[in-house]
């Protein structure tokens, strides 16, 4: 099992990079990451898959909450992504790669791969797999994870010695409707870490008390937590997480 290096621990990590429309840096923008970069924070994006085949930085299935396009993000080719506009700033849709040389190994990366199945199933491989190829050569510390353990699987084989994790959560009824209450029960309680070879979880930070959780860590299981809004919060999940993936205010880098 390949360790988290030591730096996701010690600089807290901007959530989707260092977003703030108010500053024209949109969420999982180059600005908020060049942003992010500038403070000194670990950065944490999320990827979706092109029409395609490639690793586009970008949250949402569908366009139309941070573009002024609309339809699902899958529709388009890298190519037409590349010409769309994020709200609140100049900056387009980028892809994994280039990201990947924005940051350059100067801040530790933090990889969330968005579930494609629908149901955190089986039917997931060609985001994974667009993934670690624009991933090969890449010298930097960077981490990967998912919700769906199915992704984390598939890069367990395409990138072995790049630490991997899950991101979890209480799995609530009103958060997760879509998602049947059987799987939110199994996925609820974190069974497939010690299968994959995880290293760390990324818990939501309103749970960090459930005995899984507690379990994980004493036995050496890294513990990061999401999403941390306030230095009061930030201050409560630090009581047990290792390090904060945070957003809307400034978080103190230790030391």
């Amino acid at each position: 099992m390949t360790r988290l290096p030591d730096i996701f621990l010690q600089r807290p990590i901007s959530h989707r990079a260092l977003h703030d429309i108010a500053q024209g840096r949109p969420e999982n923008s180059p600005a908020a990451i060049h942003a992010a970069i500038a403070a000194g924070y670990g950065i944490e994006i999320d990827l979706q898959l092109s029409a395609d085949g490639q690793a586009m930085v970008f949250h949402d299935y569908d366009l139309g909450r941070l573009t002024g396009e609309t339809g699902p993000i899958q529709r388009r080719s890298a190519d037409e992504l590349g010409q769309i506009a994020l709200l609140g700033g100049t900056d387009t849709v980028p892809t994994l790669a280039q990201v990947l040389e924005q940051v350059a190994g100067r801040s530790p990366l933090l990889i969330e791969i968005k579930d494609q199945d629908g149901q955190m199933g089986g039917n997931v491989g060609k985001l994974e797999e667009a993934t670690a190829r624009a991933l090969q050569g890449y010298e930097g510390p960077v981490a990967l994870m998912s919700f769906n353990p199915h992704s984390i699987q598939k890069m367990a084989g395409f990138c072995p010695d790049i630490p991997r994790g899950l991101t979890t959560s209480a799995y609530r009824s009103d958060d997760w409707q879509l998602l049947p209450g059987g799987t939110r029960d199994r996925l609820r309680e974190i069974p497939d870490y010690d299968a994959l070879g995880c290293c760390f979880i990324s818990h939501e930070a309103c749970d960090l008390d459930r005995p899984r959780v507690t379990d994980l860590k004493r036995r050496g299981a890294d513990l990061l937590c999401w999403t941390i809004r306030s230095p009061e919060a930030e201050a409560e999940a630090r009581k047990i997480a290792d390090n904060i993936t945070f957003e809307g205010y400034a978080a103190e880098i230790p030391g």
